[in-house]
Order: C-alpha cells, then structure tokens, then sequence
C-alpha cells in the first residue's frame, strides 16, 4: 500500500499575507498586489517598472548573529518555517529537529541577487575590498536551504532546488518522493525569492514584462486577449511534509494530503514552452495519485501572462481534462510571479482554498484567448467548490514542469 504523505504545517511570506489564513481573506477581497516602483522608474532602458511586494518586515528576534550567512531570501525563509514548524508543533522539538529523520528540500531561482555584487566589485576593481567569510554563504544557489539546515540543526536529507520557477514545487515534489520511500519522515519543504531589478531585467530583455506602468490593478492578465507580460514579486512559502503515521504517532493532525506528484523536462527549448510535454507532468502527477482526471475539482495555474506560456499551458489543461471542463485560476494574478517562491506560496493557497471550499477567479481576465483552449477560467467572482482534489503546477526556463496533487482527506 502506498504511504500518505501529510501536510501537517505551512508559513508563508507574501503580499497576500504573513500567514495561510490571511492569505486566503486577501483572496477573497479580489485586489492584486501590484505596484509602482520609483527603484525601477529610475533605471534606463528599463521598460517595466512594476512590482508586487511581500511587505516583509524583519521580526525583532532576528539577530546580526542569526542573520550573518543570510541575505533577504534566507531570512524570508526562516520567517516562513519558523512559522510552518510552529503550525505543526514541532518548532521546539530539538530531538526531532536532529533526530536525522527530518530533512528539507528548499529552492529559489537564485541565492543572494545583491551579494553578487561585491564579488563582482573584484572584476572592475581588480581590489578584494568588499567580501567578506560570509559573502558567498549569502549568494550561493542553495543558500536558503543551507541556512534552515543550519539554523534548525537538520541532519538529515538536504535537496536544494534552483530550477527557476519550479523551484519551491520541485522542492515540494522531491520531499514527498523522500518521505514515500522511506528515507525520511519529515521534510521541510518550499522556496524563497527576494526581489532585485535584475530579475526584472531578465524578463524585460525577453519582452515578457507587463509595461502597463500606469495602471498596475489591471495586470497581469493571464489568458486574457490583452495580456502583455508578467510582474515580478516576492515572497517564500513552507510546508511541513509528514509521514501519515509519523504524524498520528504524534497526534499531529494534518491540514490536507500530498496526493501526486509529476515532473518533467521539454527537452526542446531553454525559454519556449512544451505543451506536449506540460500535459505529460500533469498526466504523471494524476497516475502517481492513482486518479482520472475527472476526481480534480480544481486547477491552480502557473499563468505567467505571457504569450507563448498562457497558450502552452491553456493546451496541456485542455489536453488533460477535455471536455470535463475543469475550474482554472492562478494566484499569480494577484501576487505577480515569485519566481522560485511562486510553487511554494501557491501550495499553500491552493490547499487553503481547498480547506475552505472556495476559489479565487483570476484578476483582469475579461476576454479569454481562445488560444488558450476552451478551459473553465474562472472569471469575476470566486467559486464555491466542494473539491476533494486540487492541482497546482508550474513551468519553468529550461523546460522544467511540475504537477502536484493535493487532497482533502
């Protein structure tokens, strides 16, 4: 028989909320988080200069002392397995914590964006004046997962995941696939990403930015006709993975189920979509569920609000669920795109939305791009679904794609 994997605690960083439960009451007043930014106005050759903020506000309790390896997306990080540990009444369990049966699996696109510019001072400068010990603990890619490791005392699996937007879901994905065979019995899990001009510029210089600077409520616009790029946010999100009878041993009662999980390469393209493939992940993560297609009662979509990406995925969706018809929405709609963070926080509001039988409508979605396929989108109000499952995925550079299951019961 195969072992359940529970969902036993969750925190989150994000313009949505501080907490899971916030999280889901901002949801449910229908506003995105889009903003302005002066910082972006000022840079040339610039074309987008909106952003989404977390709002994050460093806690008093954080010292120099516990904060000297990290930059921002650690810290962001902690705040949110401080809180998922404390959720699921384990943040003060040390004999657990380093008991080398709980292990964490954590992710961002990059480490410490700003940090690299004191290594890069050495390259203009030909002078080693602004590194410290600690610099390259602050930006190197697995930094985020190292420091939990650190700070909590772990001793058991560490799997750092830096495959850009799939990161926080890989990171998911991976923990569970830990826990079902029998390598560990909990895992943090999820992904961070602090916000630099930088991953805006990536995205600008690829034409896939929303330039809409003077109306930033009415972006992004995922599948919608007038779509005209993402928004770049940022944020972190946990979960607490747990083995089912871990968890009951414990008397640990479990917020909802990871049911499947798939994943995948294109293997054709480094930035253009595979719908082909994106509905292959989605199909693997259905059979590791043992489910059709028809039990999922709602999609979560990564919906970036590209052009090519809102088609390709708007097809894997139909591909999969056909005539069924299945509700679809993204968070992403209201947040922006979190990058490495943005399958972690959508996680969780997906198994909030869940847990509460109702499920956002994607914002400024007026007109549906038939290109997109004849899919459910959810449109204008929220919906009151009864849905014992749901599916949230996301795509990612590279042609990384993820699918995860979440189940009620």
């Amino acid at each position: 028989m195969k072992k359940r994997v529970a969902i036993t605690g969750m925190g989150i960083v994000s313009s949505l909320g501080m907490t899971p439960e916030a999280v889901f009451g901002r949801l449910k007043k229908l506003e995105n988080f889009v903003r302005r930014s002066d910082e972006l106005a000022l840079c040339k050759g610039l074309h987008s200069h909106l952003w989404a903020p977390s709002g994050y506000v460093r806690p008093d309790r954080y010292t120099r002392k516990t904060l000297r390896t990290m930059s921002p997306v650690s810290e962001m990080a902690l705040f949110a397995t401080e809180e998922a540990l404390a959720s699921a009444g384990i943040l003060d369990d040390a004999a657990l914590l380093r008991s080398g049966s709980l292990g964490v699996a954590y992710g961002s696109c990059s480490g410490g964006v700003e940090t690299n510019l004191d290594f890069a001072s050495i390259l203009s400068s030909r002078e080693v004046k602004n590194v410290t010990s600690s610099t390259y603990l602050k930006m190197m890619p697995q930094t985020a997962a190292v420091n939990l490791s650190v700070h909590f005392g772990t001793t058991g699996r560490l799997l750092p995941t830096g495959t850009a937007c799939t990161s926080g879901s890989l990171a998911i994905g991976e923990a569970y696939e830990a826990i079902l065979s029998g390598k560990q019995d909990v895992m943090i899990a999820g992904g961070a990403e602090e916000f630099s001009i930088t991953q805006v510029a990536v995205f600008d210089t690829l034409f896939s930015t929303s330039c809409r600077n003077d109306g930033p409520a009415a972006v992004p616009r995922a599948f919608d006709v007038a779509r005209d790029g993402l928004v770049i946010g940022d944020g972190a999100a946990t979960l607490i993975l747990e083995d089912c009878e871990h968890a009951r041993a414990r008397g640990a009662r479990p917020l909802a189920f990871v049911a499947g999980f798939g994943t995948n390469t294109d293997g054709t393209h480094v930035t253009q979509p595979n719908a082909a493939t994106m509905a292959k992940a989605l199909s693997l993560s259905l059979e590791d569920a043992r489910l059709d297609p028809g039990a999922i009662g709602y999609v979560n979509a990564h919906g970036t609000a590209t052009v090519l990406g809102d088609i390709a995925e708007g097809a894997a969706i139909e591909n999969v669920f056909g005539a069924m018809k299945v509700p679809v929405s993204t968070v992403k709609s209201y947040t922006g795109h979190t990058l490495g963070a943005c399958g972690a926080i959508e996680a969780v509001a997906s198994v909030m939305m869940m847990r509460n039988g109702w499920f956002a409508p994607n914002l400024n979605l007026d007109n549906p791009d038939p290109r997109c396929g004849s899919n459910d989108f959810i449109m204008g109000e929220g919906r009151s679904i009864d849905a014992d499952f749901v599916m949230s995925n996301n795509f990612a550079f590279g042609g990384v794609n993820t699918s995860l299951v979440f189940s009620r019961e």
